[in-house]
């Protein structure tokens, strides 16, 4: 997927209903299968130190390799021809862990099948994928998936002048979307499922979907989230006024991944997404919170004494990662939602220390 440019246009934050609070269940099954995962990338490592070769590697290269598909605002170009994003800041996160605020992020953008033997050899240290990414492209022989570490929402972006607020509200109008991708699918499965008909407009080319969108010759126009703030800033002054809808038609996890064959760099890669997320976590009655709320050291994977501090010291927590790449402290101006804790609303559900 090419890079977007970015936008400061605002977004619909009306009507966020979360998923945790309309199944309660999912929360706690978001806090199982992390401590599940957990317990998998540490399990045999118990013993005399062990730190495994991708450790040694980064260590001694002082660069870490990450991977992903290019998304505005996850993984894409800056200003001045480095590389940037949400992403791009987990990966260093990771890197700080592991060799110390000196280290170097390169990263390696997925954009063909060719690109994806990055992950099958193992010459990048962290991989970031959705499951379809994973099936499409035969990767789980390779990989060793974690933590979710971004919720990606597939939505409709309405004109500016557009009384809807909901999906719903643009049965028996015109939407656009590009013809046979995902973001097509979950839009025809979304209108199937509510049983609303609306006018359909395939295009072949996101340039050509986003001019007829600016034209006006359809109401609104489908993709993902981050997609969809990223093309406010391409074309005229209906692209630049559109709304963002709070309610997605679908969303997919990206999760953090790394080789099968090197427990012990999964462990760290897990315990540092984790840490930046539960580091977030506020603190209550009760309740530990920050890096109290799981205060995890592990000597013999690389993560002595002082690595959370160092972490944050040099990236700030998932909260203020996605601020800057993402939300409002970004062109893409997004809102947390899905992205947020459980407790606020959202499905990131790191394990804590209860």
């Amino acid at each position: 997927m090419s890079t977007r440019a970015r936008n400061t246009a605002p977004v619909d934050r009306g009507g966020r209903a979360s998923l945790a609070a309309r199944c309660p269940a999912i929360g706690l099954w978001a806090r199982g299968l992390s401590l599940s995962l957990a317990a998998l990338a540490t399990a045999g490592l118990v013993g005399a130190a062990w730190a495994g070769p991708t450790l040694d590697r980064v260590k001694a290269s002082g660069t870490i390799r990450c991977g992903a598909v290019a998304r505005p605002g996850l993984l894409d170009q800056k200003a001045e021809g480095t590389p940037g994003g949400l992403l791009v800041d987990l990966c260093r996160a990771i890197g700080v862990a592991a060799a110390g605020s000196s280290v170097t992020v390169r990263a390696t953008v997925y954009d063909s099948d060719n690109s994806y033997d990055e992950v099958r050899a193992g010459r990048d240290d962290v991989f970031f994928l959705s499951g379809a990414e994973i099936v499409e492209q035969r990767l789980a022989d390779f990989v060793a998936p974690g933590p979710p570490v971004f919720h990606q929402t597939i939505a409709l972006m309405a004109a500016g002048d557009s009384a809807a607020r909901r999906p719903d509200d643009l049965a028996n109008q015109s939407i656009c979307f590009l013809q046979g991708d995902a973001s097509h699918h979950r839009l025809e499965a979304y209108f199937a499922a509510k049983h609303l008909p609306f006018i359909r407009m395939g295009y072949q080319e996101e340039d050509e979907m986003r001019d007829a969108f600016d034209a006006q010759q359809c109401r609104a126009m489908a993709g993902e989230a981050t997609t969809l703030a990223a093309a406010r800033r391409k074309g005229g002054k209906t692209l630049r006024s559109a709304r963002i809808l709070a309610e997605p038609l679908a969303s997919f996890p990206i999760f953090v991944a790394t080789a099968p064959s090197d427990g012990a760099w999964t462990a760290l890669a897990f315990w540092t997404v984790d840490m930046l997320i539960d580091a977030d976590r506020p603190k209550r009655d009760w309740a530990a919170g920050g890096l109290d709320g799981l205060p995890i050291d592990a000597p013999a994977l690389g993560l002595a004494q002082g690595w959370r501090e160092r972490v944050l010291a040099a990236t700030g927590g998932y909260a203020e990662i996605f601020r800057r790449n993402v939300g409002d402290a970004s062109p893409l101006d997004l809102p947390l939602g899905p992205n947020a804790l459980a407790s606020e609303g959202g499905l990131m559900a790191p394990p804590d220390a209860e």
